[in-house]
């Protein structure tokens, strides 16, 4: 299956868009934030607080979603994303199957849309769905007649990564308005650092990207997003800090020298962590090479969010799947 056209990445919002009220007809996927507004944001926050609360009891469990299905299409490996969509769907009392493409039907040549049509004929309510083609679940939404979260889709978007980075955020820094986020590294190739655009500078927060031209989006200006290729020059502006997975194909492609000269420029070492200014946080969407874009002692310190945004990861898919499945109906 050929990727489809999704949103490029000049498409980004201002610092203060999308601030019209939620649709008054329930949402029916999770696809990317980009077409969320505001004020649906701050709803999937709110809920997730509520869930938060939910997983502090002994029993941590509600029959929000008792009777529904949620089935876990992941064509790519996975741990967080999908040991955390599972948790959070047991939590909500449904039903949970998750599904490989090894070994299935997909490997004699069934289609994306017909293994979706064959899960929601089997009783699946809810897809969540990682792929490696961008696009791909947008595909199942238009056709497969379930609820769709995009748990990851090729380098376009991230979306329940991107809620649970803010949740996070908002956690630690309080209101994003005005806050400066820096998002370093492979930025061209990071579904994570497109969804989390959209859903900072829908909460008025200022990106900055920063990383080497070769790993930045091709343009010189993004409305509500600013260009730096320096980290040193950027660390004391900014309230939080996430650097990017680097893979090491970077390297062999030519897009970067190697990585010990990546590590050199833009690793978040112990004494870059210092010039961040008194307060600011340390996030990363994992997995980590340490030792190259940040180092173990960066990712354990107390200015580190790392751990906390695996830990709210379940609370915020906990709000998606309810909103998209159990609270809007």
């Amino acid at each position: 299956m050929a990727e489809i056209a999704v949103a490029a990445w000049p498409a980004v919002s201002s610092p203060g868009a999308g601030l019209e009220s939620a649709p008054s007809t329930p949402r029916q996927h999770c696809l990317d934030l980009d077409d969320y507004s505001r004020a649906e944001i701050e709803q999937v926050l709110e809920t997730a607080a509520a869930m938060q609360e939910i997983l502090a009891r002994p029993i941590k469990r509600t029959p929000a979603l008792r009777g529904k299905t949620v089935v876990n299409c992941f064509y790519e490996p996975s741990t967080r994303t999908r040991v955390s969509f599972e948790i959070a769907a047991k939590n909500l009392s449904a039903d949970v199957v998750t599904f490989s493409s090894g070994g299935s039907s997909v490997e004699k040549g069934e289609s994306l849309i017909d293994t979706a049509r064959t899960l929601v004929a089997l009783g699946a309510d809810v897809l969540v769905m990682r792929h490696h083609l961008a696009g791909a679940p947008y595909v199942v939404a238009r056709s497969a007649g379930a609820h769709v979260v995009n748990a990851g889709d090729g380098s376009h978007a991230h979306p329940t990564q991107a809620l649970l980075d803010l949740y996070t955020l908002r956690h630690r820094l309080g209101d994003l308005s005005g806050k400066t986020i820096g998002i370093v590294g492979d930025v061209l190739h990071s579904r994570v650092a497109r969804s989390n655009v959209h859903g900072l500078t829908r909460l008025g927060a200022q990106v900055v990207l920063c990383g080497p031209a070769t790993l930045l989006p091709h343009c010189s200006t993004l409305p509500g997003v600013t260009l730096e290729h320096h980290l040193d020059r950027l660390l004391p502006h900014l309230d939080a800090v996430m650097p990017l997975r680097i893979q090491k194909e970077r390297a062999s492609a030519g897009l970067i020298p190697s990585l010990r000269e990546y590590r050199r420029e833009y690793g978040m070492t112990l004494e870059r962590l210092e010039r961040l200014p008194a307060g600011a946080v340390v996030l990363h969407p994992g997995p980590m090479n340490e030792g190259v874009e940040i180092d173990p002692e960066v990712a354990r310190s107390a200015r580190s969010a790392i751990e906390e945004q695996v830990t709210n990861g379940v609370a915020v898919r906990m709000a998606v799947l309810y909103l998209l499945a159990g609270g809007a109906q």
